[in-house]
């Protein structure tokens, strides 16, 4: 994740690079997250997900562990790029099988009473 990464850019389909090869197809990943964002499905996921981490007090815990790695390193030594670089693979692993699970089965069941990904 770079300290660039806008919140408002999940709201676009992503761009595919055709100046790579202007015969590439889209790949599924790249197809459903198209689909995903035109619907407007992506963003009530991600309100979804930002609810869950909140309700099982992984937000909280993420907050503790930057408050502490900054009391650790001195508040005026770190940046928000090493808070990324430290917390986000702890956070990454930290979410609960629950919350990836309902997330899946949120997906799933757009992908399926969706009538083509075409």
């Amino acid at each position: 994740m770079n300290s660039h990464f806008s919140w408002a850019s999940i709201n676009r389909p992503p761009t595919p690079n055709r100046e790579e090869d202007p015969q590439k197809e889209l790949s599924l990943r790249e197809i459903i997250n198209v689909k995903l964002v035109e619907s407007g499905e992506k963003e009530k996921l991600m309100e979804l997900l930002r609810e869950r981490l909140v309700e099982c007090g992984w937000r909280d815990e993420m907050k503790a562990l930057c408050r502490a790695y900054a009391r650790k390193k001195g508040r005026n030594n770190v940046t928000v790029d090493d808070l990324i670089h430290v917390i986000t693979p702890k956070g990454r692993a930290s979410v609960p099988d629950s919350v990836k699970a309902e997330l899946l089965q949120r997906i799933q069941s757009f992908l399926m009473s969706s009538s083509s990904l075409r």
